[in-house]
């Protein structure tokens, strides 16, 4: 019997960063091995909210571009019949088969793109400076808060932000084909606030 290979993150070995000189203002980390799935579905049907929320525990954000969560897992709305649900790291399967389960009979799909994709949080009181060099998003706190999600650009590449707290705390979803790109993007855009690595999530 052969044993299933381990897991290497995208981002194995970006963690040197250069040290910080002044005051730290930016800490840098991956979310590791965090399960996603898509699912799509009928946001006006009682019966596949109802389902949803029964097999995640948890509502699906209805809100554009908000989320919501509940521990490690939460939801991520990308558009009227599509969120990203995201999971502690051994969940998703569970989270898939529970999903799949419940939706049974109703026009919905659940699909598992944890494999393709890694997450970086950027937090600190300078973390919206930095991403303002690189993302056209309105990241003033009037506009895009705590709770907040959305498809957008950093640098070209294509991602995911969603706002933690009021730090400010972004987790951004990333294809890992682009993670360490970004990642020297992001630290590169971070020298002048002192950036750091943080532990990994």
């Amino acid at each position: 019997m052969v044993d299933a290979p381990t897991p290497t993150s995208p981002l194995a070995g970006q963690t040197h960063l250069p040290r910080a000189n002044g005051p730290v203002g930016v800490t840098i980390a991956e979310r590791v091995f965090a399960g996603m799935l898509v699912l799509r579905g009928n946001a006006i049907d009682p019966a596949f909210i109802a389902a949803a929320h029964g097999a995640l525990g948890f509502d699906l954000p209805l809100i554009a571009n908000t989320a919501t969560s509940a521990g490690s897992n939460g939801a991520l709305w990308l558009g009227p019949d599509e969120w990203l649900v995201v999971t502690a790291p051994d969940d998703a399967m569970a989270r898939a088969v529970g999903l799949k389960v419940a939706l049974v009979g109703l026009h919905a799909a659940v699909t598992d793109i944890g494999d393709s994709r890694t997450i970086i949080r950027l937090s600190g009181p300078k973390a919206r400076d930095v991403l303002a060099k690189g993302c056209p998003l309105d990241l003033h706190p009037r506009t895009f808060g705590p709770g907040r999600a959305a498809q957008s650009l950093i640098a070209r590449a294509g991602v995911i932000i969603h706002q933690l707290d009021d730090i400010p705390s972004y987790d951004i979803y990333i294809l890992a084909s682009f993670a360490a790109y970004l990642w020297n993007w992001l630290t590169d855009a971070g020298l002048e606030y002192g950036i750091v690595p943080g532990a990994k999530l």
